[in-house]
C-alpha cells in the first residue's frame, strides 16, 4: 500500500485504520474482562456498540487497498487474466495469515483449546473469502468498478436476511460459517458488503484528481451522514420486504448505518490530516501502519490464557485500567516494529547503477 506521498493523499487511510484499531482494543477488553453483572450497564453497552464498528472499518479499508491494487495492475498489466491472478494472490495472502493466526492461538492454548477453533471464521477469513469472490472485478476499469462494487455491496447486504431464512440442515458447518449471517462468525453475508463498498471508494479515490480529492471528501462526509439518517429511518418503518429480519444480525439498514459512519470518519480523517496531523506523530497513524501486528498480539493478551484469571471478573474501572495498559503496550510494540523496519531499510545496500547508465 502506498502510504501517501504528499500530506493527506493516502496517510488518512492509515489514520482511519488506527482509529479503528484503538476502538477495537477497548471493545475487546470490555468484552473479555467485564463482570457479568455489569454487562447491562451503560459503560459496557457503549463499549460494545462502538466495538461493533471496527470490523466494518477494517473490511472497508481493505476494500480500498484492494481497489488500489487493481488500479495499479490496470495501468501496468494489459492481460485481464493476470490482473485477476494478482487479485487472487492477495486473497491467498489473507487466507494464509488467517490460518497462521488460528494455528498460533491453538498452539498457545493447547491442550485446552478445541480443535474446532482452527477453522473458526474470523475477520481475516472473511477478508480472504470476500477478495476471492470479488477478484473478477479486476477485469474492469476503475470507473466501472465504482458502479459495479456499489451494486455488489447493496446486493450482498440486501441478500443477508434471505440467507438467514435458508434451512441450514444439510449444509456443512464450515460453509455455513463462511457464508451465512451469524453473531459468532464473520459470514460473507452481510460482512463482504463493506469490502465491496471499500472497493468502490478506493476506485473513486484513484479516479478523482489529486487537487479535487478534498472536495470529494466533503461530499463523502455528507453522503455518510445522509446514509445514517436514511438507514435509521428505514429501520423504523412499520413494514419490511423481508418476512423476517434481525436488525443486529442481518439488517441492510444496519449495514448502511455503519457504512455511513465509516464514510464520515474516513472523510473527517482526510480533513484532519490536511490540517497538519500528518506532520506530527499520532497514535492513530502509528496503529494504522502496524494494524495487523496490533490485532494479532492483542487477541492473545485479551482472549488468551495469559490473564484468564481475570476473565469476566473485573469492574469497569479495572477494565479501563487494563485497556490503558494494553494500549501503552501495543503502542510500544508498534513503535519498535516501525523503527526496526526503518533500521533494516537503512542497512540495506543501495542498488547498483544499471550498465550503460551514466552516473552524471
Amino acid at each position: 500500500m502506498d502510504k501517501g506521498k504528499g500530506p493527506g493523499r493516502l496517510a488518512f487511510i492509515d489514520w482511519t485504520r488506527g482509529f479503528a484499531a484503538l476502538v477495537m482494543l477497548q471493545g475487546h477488553t470490555f468484552d473479555s474482562f467485564t463482570r457479568t453483572d455489569l454487562r447491562s450497564g451503560g459503560p459496557f453497552v457503549l463499549s460494545q456498540f462502538l466495538g461493533g464498528l471496527p470490523p466494518a472499518m477494517f473490511l472497508f479499508l481493505t476494500g480500498i487497498t484492494f481497489a488500489f491494487l487493481m488500479d495499479s495492475q490496470e495501468r501496468s498489466q494489459p492481460s485481464a487474466w493476470r490482473r485477476v491472478v494478482a487479485a487472487l494472490k492477495r486473497s491467498r495472502y489473507l487466507f494464509l495469515i488467517a490460518f497462521l493466526f488460528r494455528i498460533q492461538l491453538f498452539v498457545f492454548g493447547f491442550p485446552t483449546s478445541p480443535a474446532s477453533e482452527l477453522l473458526r471464521v474470523d475477520i481475516l477469513n472473511c477478508m480472504g473469502m470476500a477478495m476471492l469472490i470479488l477478484a473478477p472485478m479486476a477485469v474492469f476499469t476503475s470507473l466501472e468498478r465504482i458502479r459495479l462494487c456499489i451494486v455488489l455491496g447493496l446486493t450482498i447486504a440486501g441478500l443477508a436476511p434471505v440467507m438467514s431464512l435458508i434451512d441450514r440442515n444439510g449444509i456443512p458447518p464450515l460453509i455455513h460459517s463462511y457464508f451465512f449471517p451469524s453473531l459468532r462468525y464473520f459470514g460473507f453475508f452481510p460482512w463482504a458488503s463493506f469490502l465491496a463498498f471499500g472497493m468502490a471508494t478506493g476506485s473513486a479515490i484513484r479516479v478523482v484528481k489529486k487537487e479535487d480529492l478534498g472536495k470529494a471528501m466533503v461530499w463523502t462526509f455528507g453522503i455518510g451522514i445522509g446514509l445514517v439518517i436514511l438507514a435509521e429511518q428505514m429501520s423504523n418503518m412499520p413494514y419490511s420486504i423481508y418476512p423476517k429480519s434481525d436488525f443486529w444480525l442481518n439488517s441492510p439498514a444496519l449495514i448502511l448505518i455503519k457504512l455511513g459512519v465509516v464514510l464520515a470518519i474516513l472523510a473527517a480523517s482526510y480533513l484532519w490530516v490536511q490540517l497538519g496531523a500528518n506532520r506530527r506523530w499520532s497514535i492513530f497513524r502509528q496503529f494504522g501502519t502496524t494494524s495487523l501486528l496490533v490485532y494479532w498480539v492483542h487477541i492473545e493478551l485479551v482472549y488468551g490464557r495469559w490473564f484468564g484469571i481475570w476473565k469476566e471478573k473485573l469492574s469497569v474501572t479495572q477494565v479501563v485500567i487494563y485497556t490503558l495498559v494494553l494500549i501503552a503496550l501495543m503502542t510500544s510494540l508498534s513503535i519498535i516494529r516501525t523503527r526496526w523496519t526503518s533500521f533494516v531499510q537503512y542497512l540495506r545496500p543501495a542498488p547498483l547503477p544499471q550498465p550503460g547508465v551514466s552516473g552524471d
